[in-house]
């Protein structure tokens, strides 16, 4: 943000609206940006250029929801700047516009909406890891409880990407220094981040069951990307399943058809193998940890001619060995 602000700066004129949409805590476009494009350009804000922000709602990979579709947040230094930056906006949104009364409302709004998110994707996995030591079906649990009308149906599995394992951390770093401990958030936060590694401790014990020597066992995982059905890697959780088999000496192939092998290779010094249900290698387990499309199309024989035991992250594999 900073970097971006002393690039505009170097261009900015008289009566120029500077908008923001990077999710930040709230304060970050006034306190730290603004004075970067005061410092640089040497006008005065809300006298010389003003300032907007209306956050960005894209969901990767999600073809239904694009950015006419999404209603976007507005906001202005300036009652005059809020009316202009919501008229820009209303021109190519569709879906409409909420004009907030602040720049940090808007802020707020946008960095609220993944922390909530991540907030209940916590309260599911710990579910998860309570009802898998009950021996219970958490899956069985989640439609059985849907079937009340004000019920917020979530799935356990991994959080990652550059939105939700990433957003709520901006907010308790401004709690934190204003003296407020967010007990509740970064204890999710400590929930999702350890996903991984009770994944792959689970996979290590039920290997364990099936007489698997674990040092140099061969194990496949599905999927690298941090979501379903697109390309990106970045903090994706998988990693963390990856990293722990390792340290127990397994021997890991990766298989995504949605990543580039250079980009896995750059980012994470993995080699990608091709679709390995087109050659005979066997696998002393299978982690099934993305929900690629691809994943989905494919049969239970489909897995079992590879492996005996199947880790089912995502809920797509029919009869898995464990399903998360």
């Amino acid at each position: 943000m900073v970097k971006a602000s002393e690039t505009v700066g170097k261009v900015l004129k008289k009566d120029d609206i500077v908008i923001y949409e990077s999710t930040v805590y709230p304060g970050v476009t006034e306190e730290v940006c603004v004075p970067v494009l005061e410092r640089i350009s040497g006008l005065s804000f809300n006298k010389d250029f003003f300032a907007g922000y209306s956050p960005e709602r894209i969901n990767p990979g999600d073809k239904k929801h694009t950015v006419k579709n999404i209603l976007k947040v507005t906001s202005g230094s300036t009652p005059e700047v809020a009316d202009k930056v919501d008229t820009l906006y209303r021109s190519i949104i569709q879906a409409g516009t909420h004009k907030a009364s602040s720049i940090k409302v808007a802020e707020a709004s946008k960095v609220i909406e993944n922390t909530q998110r991540d907030v209940n994707i916590a309260l599911i996995n710990e579910l998860a890891l309570i009802f898998n030591t009950m021996g219970i079906d958490t899956g069985e649990v989640i439609e059985a409880a849907a079937t009340k009308w004000n019920f917020i149906k979530l799935k356990p599995g991994l959080v990652g990407g550059h939105c939700i394992g990433v957003d709520p951390y901006y907010l308790t770093y401004k709690a934190e220094e204003l003296g407020y401990k967010p007990n509740l958030i970064l204890g999710a936060r400590q929930i999702n981040n350890g996903m991984g590694k009770y994944i792959a401790d689970k996979t290590i014990k039920l290997m364990i069951e099936h007489d698997t020597k674990i040092k140099d066992a061969n194990v496949l995982v599905m999927g690298l990307t941090f979501k379903e059905n697109c390309p990106d890697i970045r903090n994706t959780k998988v990693i963390d399943i990856i990293e722990e088999l390792q340290s127990f000496k397994c021997h890991v192939d990766i298989y995504d058809p949605w990543v580039d092998k250079a980009e896995a290779k750059l980012h994470y010094g993995f080699e990608l193998i091709r679709n390995p249900f087109e050659h005979d290698k066997k696998y002393d387990a299978i982690v099934v940890a993305v929900g690629h499309e691809q994943f989905v199309s494919l049969n239970s024989e489909n897995y079992t001619k590879l492996s005996r035991v199947i880790i089912d992250v995502k809920g797509i594999v029919k009869n898995p060995t464990w399903r998360l």
